[in-house]
């Protein structure tokens, strides 16, 4: 009975861990996530994500913000950002962009091949990676 009981609560966490990044994903059309890392860090309270997204040519990750910084490497394409309070970036293949926390932003494929990014998050941990603005 108590193996059930394990059984149980680690799908109940695995599921619940997963959640978040599906709930994402279906905000983005036209987009996709995928989760490369996700580790606890040395400072107490906070864990690092990275993940690999993909915009299709004309479409948009729209306005989120999330709760720590997100350093964004464009791996390939050309991608405008949009962040809160700043003129609009044109980022190429190569390019990196810091977002301090708490910073509404988006991001665009301006061009007409597949945009990449590689995002990693450092955030507090068991707040939401992504809230979605409207």
């Amino acid at each position: 009975m108590k193996a059930l009981i394990y059984g149980v609560s680690a799908l109940i966490a695995i599921a619940s861990s997963l959640a978040p990044l599906a709930a994402q994903a279906q905000q983005l059309t036209g987009t996709s996530r995928k989760e490369l890392s996700h580790h606890d860090l040395s400072m107490p309270g906070w864990e690092e994500y990275q993940l690999r997204v993909d915009i299709q040519p004309g479409k948009t990750a729209p306005n989120h913000k999330h709760p720590g910084e997100e350093i964004i490497y464009v791996s390939e394409g050309t991608l405008e950002y949009h962040l809160e309070g700043q003129a609009p970036v044109t980022l190429k293949a190569g390019d990196v962009l810091f977002v301090p926390a708490g910073v509404v932003h988006s991001a665009t494929n301006v061009g007409t091949t597949n945009g990449a990014e590689i995002g990693t998050y450092v955030v507090q941990k068991g707040k939401p990676l992504t809230e979605w603005i409207k």
